[in-house]
């Protein structure tokens, strides 16, 4: 309440001695609901009153599956070009300068090798934060190159996808990289070598529509956003109103597209007995 209705009010009371809560202590779910920070991180950053399941990158599922969160990063510097001098309002050259300084990461996907309860595996997660988790050149190369290594090795490979598809500012080289990693994961098949797609919130476009669907088992978060187009393209294009609950993973699930939903704090339990099943 500002000063001014305060003395209208009536209401005296020193507010100089008020303390105001430094800055990342505490999350703000959609629906409202307050939770302590770091209360969130020991529940794999989900709510634990509404189990909304807040979006994390590769750091956080990396330190989640991984035991202890110990894993080797392979390919680490791979950076993408510009192979068409693509530019807007701004140069793609400057986007992936800006985004790699903002994020850290030198593109929109790492591969660690670790373990999952003593399992042997290789796990390849998308960082929304760089570009959108855009697939480009580089996504489908160290895809390509993280299956090699897991038929090399004879390795499960789980695939965490988190995107908002093709990178448009590699138009052609980025769509090829759909055939590109469906290629790749086709040998795994070959191989007999298991392959999980885990599908989080968005899972979209381009990866949708390639190798986020093609897992030997297709594990989704709850209540992912999950689907090639956005509801509203889709709407405006068939002139009808859309199911209730369309394009999330209940939603998949009840119509045959995945295979399992799994909240984040059972994931890693869930990704093990299935490995040790397939294997």
């Amino acid at each position: 309440m500002g000063w001014f209705l305060r003395k209208k009010k009536n209401i005296l009371t020193s507010i100089d001695d008020r303390r105001d809560l430094p800055k990342g202590l505490w999350y703000r779910t959609p629906n409202g609901e307050i939770v302590d920070i770091e209360k969130l991180k020991k529940n794999s950053y989900v709510s634990p009153e509404e189990g909304y399941h807040v979006r994390i990158n590769s750091k956080e599922y990396f330190k989640i599956l991984f035991d202890y969160g110990k894993f080797t990063e392979i390919n680490i510097k791979m950076c993408s070009k510009d192979p068409i001098k693509w530019k807007d309002y701004k140069r793609y050259k400057d986007r992936i300068k800006e985004s790699k300084k903002k994020t850290k990461l030198y593109d929109a996907i790492r591969t660690g090798i670790g373990k999952i309860n003593g399992l042997n595996v290789v796990i390849s997660c998308m960082d929304f934060t760089f570009i959108g988790g855009s697939m480009g050149s580089v996504v489908g190369e160290k895809i390509y190159r993280a299956t090699k290594h897991c038929i090399k090795y004879k390795l499960p490979y789980i695939l965490i996808s988190k995107s908002g598809g093709a990178r448009v500012m590699e138009s052609s080289f980025s769509l090829m990289q759909m055939a590109k990693t469906i290629a790749s994961l086709t040998n795994l098949k070959c191989y007999k070598i298991p392959y999980i797609s885990v599908l989080t919130d968005p899972t979209t476009g381009g990866v949708l529509a390639s190798y986020a669907l093609l897992g030997d088992i297709n594990i989704a978060e709850p209540g992912a956003l999950i689907g090639f187009a956005g509801p509203r393209v889709i709407k405006e294009t068939i002139g009808k109103n859309l199911p209730k609950e369309f394009q999330t993973s209940e939603f998949l699930m009840n119509h045959g597209f995945i295979d399992l939903i799994s909240p984040r704090t059972k994931l890693k339990i869930n990704i093990y007995k299935l490995l040790i099943m397939m294997i």
